[in-house]
């Protein structure tokens, strides 16, 4: 099947291909015609960990939004999507969701409660100040680890919580800065009990030059999702769910290898 001078490993495309860890760049290319776009799929992840909530494959639920200018009006958004969703299922299949949880029962009583919101510097500050009861101690420039976001929810009453406005070096190119803040980005992730980050999304950066400037050096592969912004755009934000977690969390199921048919995980892809 190879053309002449292609490699093997190439033979199929014509070049090297790849799976996927996100369809969000391919959701902004269609928001800017549909407004409001999303997509459920699998998902790949290349990272060596085996714990109790991560997968190599798993499923991920992605939304994308125009005219979106506002981190308070996406976050407003995802709240509202995670509590409608939780209500539907527990309505229409409290007798699936007994099956499947066994012995196990989630508190679901944040479904009457406001999501909390706090800012990463004002986070950063809780567990710098609780430092000494963690097994890996906190530091600000390296982000969360699971224990820290566990005890942030525990923090707020197990109430789910946003965090947001995150260091920019610590979040991808394409999120946008935050107004008159051009160290921090309009980014959340969403902590949720017993699974700790459920959601992530961000305002997308909708300045040609500001994105151009951001995009990591030599990418050409990117010159068509600069583009978008090229000749006119709206600005655009959206999120990412992982759906196993999204299962652990409303089932309270202890592992995430319990939710899904077939785990795969670093060393392990039986089919």
């Amino acid at each position: 099947m190879a053309k002449e001078g292609v490699d093997l490993d190439e033979a199929f495309f014509d070049t090297k291909a790849f799976l996927t860890v996100s369809g969000q760049l391919h959701l902004e290319a269609a928001v800017h015609g549909l407004s409001k776009v999303f997509c459920f799929g699998p998902t790949f992840r290349a990272e060596n960990s085996r714990t109790r909530f991560h997968l190599s494959e798993f499923y991920m639920l992605e939304a994308e939004i125009a005219f979106l200018e506002k981190l308070e009006h996406l976050t407003g958004m995802v709240e509202q999507a995670v509590k409608d969703l939780t209500r539907m299922i527990v309505d229409k299949a409290e007798p699936d969701i007994n099956i499947c949880s066994g012995e196990a029962r989630s508190d679901l009583s944040w479904l009457d409660k406001k999501f909390t919101t706090v800012d990463y510097d004002s986070a950063a500050k809780i567990l710098n100040e609780n430092n000494d009861e963690f097994k890996e101690k906190f530091n600000p420039m390296e982000g969360f680890s699971k224990e820290h976001e566990m005890f942030i929810v525990k923090y707020f009453d197990n109430v789910p919580t946003f965090i947001i406005n995150w260091p920019k070096e610590m979040k991808p190119f394409y999120m946008k800065e935050c107004s008159g803040i051009n160290s921090k980005v309009a980014a959340f992730d969403l902590l949720a009990p017993n699974v700790g980050e459920l959601i992530g999304g961000s305002l997308r950066e909708n300045n040609y030059e500001k994105l151009k400037n951001q995009i990591p050096y030599g990418n050409s592969q990117l010159n068509w999702y600069l583009e978008l912004r090229k000749f006119g755009s709206c600005p655009t934000g959206g999120y990412g769910m992982g759906f196993e977690r999204f299962l652990l969390f409303i089932l309270g199921i202890n592992n995430i290898k319990d939710v899904i048919p077939f785990p795969r995980w670093p060393h392990n892809c039986n089919l």
